[in-house]
C-alpha cells in the first residue's frame, strides 16, 4: 500500500514562527505616513495592541508561540499533507504531488492560524472588542471563532457581494458570536459616502478595511484585527510551512515548486516562507509560485509603489505591488483574492526575483477545482483552486517534458460554503473577468504622490 497521508503528533506542533524578513538581502522599506515620511510604530497604536505592533515591525528570524496559543493549534494542528496518487494517474504525470490540507480547522480555513494568536495578544492586552474585514468569509469565520475563545466580542465588515454569495459562511460568524454587516454599510462614514455616490456598490476589501479601521479608531474599547497582508499576518500562518518541512523530512522529499493562491498574502508566505529559509541558508533552490486571479492581478499587472491598504487612505502607505487603492475588482467567487494590492513581504520579494508570480482566470479554476474533488475527494475553496489550476498545468508539462517534479501546493480551505459557485460553473454560468488595461491604468494614476514612490 502506498502511503497518502503524511501525519505529525501534535507534539511537532511548530513552536515558534518564522520571521522572513531576516533572511531577505535587503531590509523592508518603511510605511509612510500622511506626510510621506517614515512612520513611528507607536502611531500605529489607534488600531493595534502593543504585542501585535512589535511582531509586525519585528527582524527577529523566529518568534516564540505562546503556549496557549499552540494548545489551542492542536484541535487541529498539525494539518495532514496528502501525496495526490489519483490526481497524478488522472493527469498522467511523472510529477509527484503534494497538498497541505488546511480545511482541517474547525473554520474550514488556514485564517484560523492567525485569528488565534491576533485574539491571544488583544486578550492580554485588556481589549474586549475587535472590528475587521472579510472578503469570502473565512478570515470573519476564524476571527469570530477566536473571538469566542477569549471572550472578545467581533464586528466584522463583510464585502457585499460575498455576504449575499455566500450566506453559510455569515450563519458560521453569527453563530460563533460575531456581529456582521455588508459593506459598503450605513454603520461609517466610508460606507454612508461609497453608499451615496454609488448605493449599488458590490464592495470591495479595501473598502471592508476602511470600515472596520474607522471604528476601531474611533473607540476607545476596540482594536483593528486583520486577516492578511500585514507583516505580523504572515508570521502566524508560517506554521503551514514549518510542519510541511517537517512532513518531507518524514518521506524524504523535497519539493521543487511550490504553489499557494495569493490576495493579500497570507495563503502564499504560510505555506512558501519557510522555505525560503532554507534558500537562504544555501540550500536547495525551490521555486516558490503565487497564483492569483487575471482579474485581480496585482502582482503579475500592477505597480510597485507606494499605496494605502485601503480604499479611503486611513492606513499607512506600504511599498507593495498595487493595483490602485480604490480599484474596483469584478465579483468573482474567490472573494479572498480581490484585493488591490499584496503584502508588502511579498511584493518586496517578487520585486526582488526571490518566488515567482502566475495569474489564472476564474473558469479555468473551477475546473481544476472540480477534476481535483473527483480524484482526491476534497471540494477545495475558490482562492485553492488558483494554486490547483497551477499545479495541475505544471504536472501536464511535465508530462509533455517526461520531467520528474515534485509539485507541493497549499489547499488553504475547504469549498463547502461555496457550492453556489460550483452550481455556477457546473451550469456555464460562470465568466472570466480580465479586467481591462485602461481601467488599471486609471487607477494607478491615482496612486497617492510621495516622493519615494517606486519606479
Amino acid at each position: 500500500m502506498t502511503q497518502t497521508k503524511i501525519l505529525l503528533d501534535e507534539s511537532e506542533i511548530p513552536r515558534q514562527w518564522y520571521n522572513v524578513v531576516a533572511d531577505l538581502p535587503n531590509p523592508p522599506a518603511p510605511p509612510l505616513g500622511p506626510d510621506g515620511k517614515p512612520l513611528d510604530p507607536s502611531a500605529m497604536s489607534a488600531i493595534f495592541c502593543d504585542p501585535i505592533i512589535e511582531q509586525e515591525v519585528s527582524a527577529q528570524r523566529w518568534i516564540d508561540i505562546p503556549d496557549e496559543v499552540r494548545d489551542i493549534y492542536g484541535q487541529w494542528r498539525p494539518t495532514p499533507m496528502f501525496r495526490a496518487h489519483r490526481l497524478e494517474k488522472a493527469l498522467n504525470t511523472p510529477a509527484k504531488i503534494y497538498y497541505k490540507y488546511e480545511g482541517a480547522s474547525a473554520a474550514g480555513s488556514h485564517k484560523l492560524n492567525s485569528a488565534v494568536a491576533q485574539a491571544y495578544y488583544n486578550r492580554q492586552a485588556g481589549i474586549t472588542r475587535l472590528t475587521t474585514e472579510t472578503g469570502a468569509g473565512q478570515w470573519g469565520s476564524s476571527l469570530s471563532l477566536a473571538g469566542q475563545m477569549f471572550g472578545i466580542d467581533v464586528r466584522v465588515y463583510m464585502v457585499k457581494v460575498s455576504y449575499g454569495q455566500k450566506p453559510f459562511r455569515r450563519s458560521m460568524m453569527q453563530t460563533w458570536g460575531g456581529e456582521v454587516l455588508a459593506s459598503p454599510s450605513d454603520q461609517t462614514n466610508v460606507g454612508r459616502k461609497i453608499l451615496a455616490s454609488d448605493p449599488d456598490c458590490q464592495g470591495s476589501l479595501g473598502i471592508a478595511i476602511s470600515e472596520a479601521v474607522e471604528e476601531a479608531a474611533s473607540r476607545e474599547d476596540s482594536k483593528y484585527s486583520l486577516g492578511s497582508v500585514l507583516n505580523h499576518v504572515l508570521l502566524h500562518q508560517t506554521v503551514i510551512g514549518l510542519e510541511a518541512k517537517k512532513q518531507f523530512e518524514k518521506i524524504g522529499d523535497y519539493p521543487d515548486m511550490i504553489f499557494a493562491p495569493c490576495g493579500g498574502g497570507s495563503n502564499f508566505a504560510g505555506a512558501a516562507f519557510p522555505f525560503f529559509a532554507d534558500v537562504a541558508a544555501g540550500g536547495k533552490p525551490v521555486r516558490m509560485v503565487a497564483v492569483e486571479p487575471s482579474s485581480c492581478p496585482s502582482l503579475t499587472r500592477g505597480h510597485y509603489a507606494y499605496d494605502f491598504g485601503d480604499s479611503e487612505g486611513f492606513t499607512p502607505l506600504t511599498l507593495m505591488y498595487t493595483l490602485g487603492h480604490d480599484f474596483m475588482p469584478p465579483g468573482i467567487h474567490a472573494g479572498g483574492l480581490r484585493y488591490h494590492g499584496a503584502s508588502a513581504l511579498v511584493s518586496q520579494m517578487y520585486q526582488e526575483k526571490l518566488i515567482e508570480a502566475v495569474s489564472v482566470p476564474q473558469v479555468a479554476t473551477f475546473e481544476a477545482g472540480v477534476m481535483f474533488a473527483r480524484s482526491e475527494g476534497i471540494i477545495p475553496a475558490p482562492e485553492s483552486n488558483h494554486a490547483i489550476r497551477a499545479t495541475i498545468d505544471e504536472a501536464i508539462r511535465c508530462r509533455e517534458a517526461a520531467e520528474e517534479k515534485t509539485l507541493f501546493f497549499n489547499l488553504s480551505g475547504h469549498g463547502h460554503f461555496d457550492m453556489a459557485s460550483y452550481d455556477r460553473y457546473l451550469s456555464g454560468e460562470l465568466e472570466d473577468f480580465d479586467y481591462p488595461q485602461q481601467a488599471i491604468e486609471d487607477a494607478l494614476a491615482r496612486l497617492p504622490r510621495v516622493a519615494d514612490n517606486a519606479d
